[in-house]
């Protein structure tokens, strides 16, 4: 398995996308479900109610689509319809629906925990990715000290008092061959949590999966036998 293919620039764009598409999205759900239980009361919010349902279907089919192309298969939701006319019959079929609130439940309940988790496992792949880097710009950074000493380079650790004084915990890096060491460290660390970053993103698409997908018709099967013509022609 390649650490470094295809697969893994799909997870980091599968994540990254979320970081700052999933605020959005968050905020535009969360807002229609405060105002939905503001409105619940009133007759005058129907309207309102339904274009607010709406909403929220079309943040959760944005990430349906985001779900289904890093899966490699379809993520499709599937919606009451109302069996009456008029405007209740219309608010009850779309708020009661499970599938609505599958969708609150993804776009607002597991925001936190997904963005932390997100955040958290991006910002450790890139700062391994600068490590990488390290031979190229080691010495530009300056480092101001509590003992007022000031110095270049990058410190990998502990260094209250300077590169080269006490107490000092990790690797200072201020010269080529420790930066082309600290970047060969970095670099093993940087493939081996590649796999940590795809398997980070499978999780994420699997739970918007979960959440946003119609359920499986249990009776799916005798269905489609039932609806298959008979062995005798119809009269």
């Amino acid at each position: 398995m390649n650490p470094v293919g295809r697969r893994l620039w799909a997870s980091v764009w599968y994540l990254l996308e979320y970081l700052i598409l999933g605020w959005v999205l968050f905020a535009v759900a969360f807002s229609a479900v405060t105002v939905t239980l503001v409105l619940a009361v009133t007759l005058a919010g129907l309207p309102l109610l339904i274009a607010l349902a709406a909403t929220i279907r079309g943040c959760a089919t944005v990430e349906r689509a985001r779900a289904g192309r890093f899966l490699g298969e379809p993520v499709s939701g599937r919606y009451r319809t109302a069996t009456q006319p008029g405007l209740i019959a219309k608010v009850k079929a779309k708020w009661r629906d499970s599938a609505t609130w599958r969708d609150v439940a993804y776009l607002v309940g597991v925001f936190i925990p997904l963005m932390t988790l997100d955040t958290v496992v991006v910002v450790v792949w890139l700062v391994l990715l600068a490590g990488i880097t390290l031979p190229i710009w080691y010495w530009a950074p300056q480092q101001t000290f509590d003992n007022g000493l000031t110095a270049h380079g990058v410190q990998l650790g502990y260094f209250p008092n300077g590169p080269h004084g006490h107490p000092a915990y990790g690797v200072y890096v201020d010269t080529l061959p420790k930066a082309l060491l600290a970047a060969a460290v970095f670099l093993i660390l940087f493939l081996l949590f590649s796999f940590v970053v795809r398997i980070t993103a499978r999780a994420h698409a699997i739970v918007a999966r979960a959440l946003l997908k119609a359920p499986e018709d249990p009776l799916a099967d005798a269905k489609e036998v039932l609806a298959r013509p008979g062995p005798l022609p119809s009269l």
